[in-house]
């Protein structure tokens, strides 16, 4: 028979004893921008091959009308030419407002260098 009385339900039970001869536990590796790149490389072609599929799916001519201008392209490429112009309107818009901020920005800290 053992001479400790029952742990009660409401008592957290006793901890281990500790290892003396253990090595201290290394750090695990952090987040790096060659790892994060490499993520988006892989996330960007897995994209690719499923713009790839879709296109080689969607290869019916379909007719298109602009301004005027008529002409008949694949659907799929129709679409990822809309989808990369989209994109292209975007990094423009983007880039836009860099600049502006970055204007304001250094004529901020210009106004402060001077007061």
């Amino acid at each position: 028979m053992s001479s400790h009385p029952p742990a009660s339900p409401s008592q957290p039970p006793p901890n281990p004893p500790a290892k003396t001869g253990a090595a201290p536990k290394e750090p695990a590796i952090r987040f790096t921008r060659a790892g994060a790149l490499w993520s988006a490389l892989i996330a960007g072609f897995l994209i690719l091959i499923l713009l790839l599929i879709f296109i080689t799916q969607n290869t019916a001519e379909t007719p298109f009308t602009f301004l005027g201008w008529h002409w008949n392209l694949p659907l799929g490429v129709a679409i990822l030419l809309a989808a990369v112009v989209g994109g292209l309107i975007t990094v423009a818009v983007g880039t836009a407002r860099m600049l502006q901020l970055r204007r304001a920005a250094k004529k901020h800290h210009a106004a402060r260098g001077r007061g």
